[in-house]
């Protein structure tokens, strides 16, 4: 008569080792798929960063001074310089010192508003 016990443990210790492998399979796969993801959203961060660069500088040459005055001068609106009579110049205020020392504000690192 044959005995079901060894044959029973076979069974379970080889779908064990089974499922353990193709678990393992499938995490490596979820981890290479994972590395994937993160290489290609750092190359768009880094593209977004380089076009942000790009238009921080376009802007800077926009705000300048000659650049606003070549502008008006192009779309002919008749705006003229302040002549140096009307313009009147202020003080910078000093910054005021004080003695007293400012509250401390601990927030739990899980607060959020």
């Amino acid at each position: 008569m044959v005995r079901p016990g060894p044959a029973l443990k076979a069974v379970v210790i080889c779908l064990l080792l089974g499922g353990s492998a193709v678990g393992y399979v499938l995490q490596k796969n979820q981890l290479h798929e994972l590395g994937q993801q993160i290489t290609k959203r750092e190359g768009i961060l880094s593209k977004l960063r380089w076009d942000n660069k790009l238009r921080a500088t376009q802007l800077a040459n926009l705000q300048l001074p000659r650049r606003i005055e070549e502008r008006v001068n192009e779309q002919k609106l008749g705006l003229v310089r302040a002549p140096a009579v009307q313009v009147i110049w202020l003080p910078e205020p000093a910054a005021e010192r004080t003695n007293e020392i400012a509250p401390l504000v601990v927030l739990d690192e899980y607060w959020k508003p």
